[in-house]
């Protein structure tokens, strides 16, 4: 199994983690099952940017963003070529280092 390496982030993960995931799961769904709180406003449908992240390394691996998703991440804060939404890419055969920007765009956060 490809394992998934979250680089540390202030307040979601501060000490970074690594986990093993399913390929076929969204990078959001393995994060949140590893106790990871990816905020997902939009309960993962798509519609809102609150769940970007930047693939570090492994990028190539994912398959292609769909044009919803494209005019989304056009939305988020700290676009990146890289960048996906971890709802929507889902992890392959290879390992990723992901990680989350510091800031969302985020208007409405079931968490606040």
């Amino acid at each position: 199994m490809p394992q998934i390496i979250i680089l540390p982030h202030e307040e979601i993960c501060p000490e970074g983690a690594a986990f093993e995931a399913e390929p076929g799961i969204t990078i959001c769904d393995a994060a949140l099952q590893h106790g990871i709180e990816i905020e997902h406003a939009c309960e993962k449908s798509c519609a809102c940017t609150t769940c970007h992240v930047i693939i570090r390394e492994g990028f190539d691996a994912l398959a292609e963003a769909d044009e919803n998703e494209e005019d989304m991440l056009d939305k988020a804060w700290a676009l990146e070529p890289e960048s996906r939404l971890s709802c929507q890419a889902q992890v392959g055969d290879e390992d990723l280092v992901i990680e989350i920007p510091k800031y969302t765009i985020n208007m409405v956060s079931e968490h606040h």
